[in-house]
């Protein structure tokens, strides 16, 4: 039986990184295609369903912010940025804008493969058919999660899609009920691999988090902050039949 390799576009306007890139990733089984700007892509996804985005964020004319956003407002194919700029505001303001991971210029071929890989683990991946310990609708607070679909289902019945990230850290919270996880634990979780010093992603993706689930960052109730060490899920988790 024969896979389907996973679809791949590079948005990045430097010739080389493309064609270094392109190789690279078809000879480790990926189908890969390349656009130099927003513009491209936008054409590419005309006839294209890729499985990952991988975005510089300094690109002539619409930068990569603007294609996450853009991206973001009609899928949620994951996105791995691309930054140059060793400031970590370009690197938070990805997140926030729906980005799945980051990685710094230079970098390893190697270390972006693996991001891909890890990336594509936790979102390709579907949930299994309900099961007495793993059912498809999980019910907390006054939220229920669509384990099948990755949709959160409100009071009123509306359904909101979550990107990979944030569906991947509140299955975390749902295992772990009223327990404190940790900022490296939780990083550990979800992306398979220790955080870097310092890293401070794990909050802008609870941020987000909470923003889908209607709290404010200050006064959440569902994912509470515990001051100097990490966050926990305070409601009760109850798997629906």
């Amino acid at each position: 039986m024969t896979t389907t390799p996973a679809t791949l576009i590079v948005v990045d306007d430097d010739p080389e990184i493309r064609e270094l890139l392109a190789d690279y990733l078809g000879r480790h089984g990926y189908r890969a295609l390349v656009a130099e700007d927003a513009e491209v892509l936008r054409r590419l996804l005309d006839h294209e369903t890729p499985d990952l985005l991988i975005v510089d964020i300094m690109l002539p004319g619409d930068d990569g912010f603007t294609i996450c956003r853009e991206v973001r407002r009609r899928s949620e194919v994951p996105i791995i940025m691309l930054t140059a700029s060793a400031d970590e505001t370009d690197r938070i303001l990805g997140l926030e804008l729906g980005a799945d991971d980051y990685l710094g210029k230079p970098f390893n071929p190697r270390e972006l493969l693996a991001r891909i890989k890890a990336v594509l683990r936790r979102t390709r991946i579907p949930c299994p058919p309900a099961a007495p310990a793993e059912a498809r609708l999980v019910a907390f607070g006054e939220w229920c999660l669509d384990r099948m679909t990755r949709e959160l289902v409100n009071c009123q019945g509306e359904r909101h899609s979550l990107s990979g990230a944030d569906f991947q850290l509140l299955q975390v919270f749902l295992e772990h009920p009223g327990r404190v996880l940790s900022r490296e634990a939780l990083f550990e979780l979800t992306r398979g691999r220790p955080a870097p010093p310092l890293d401070r992603s794990i909050d802008v993706h609870v941020c987000r988090l909470r923003q889908r689930l209607g709290e404010d960052a200050q006064h959440s109730q569902l994912i509470r902050t515990v001051r100097g060490t990490g966050y926990v899920l305070t409601a009760a988790v109850e798997a629906q039949p």
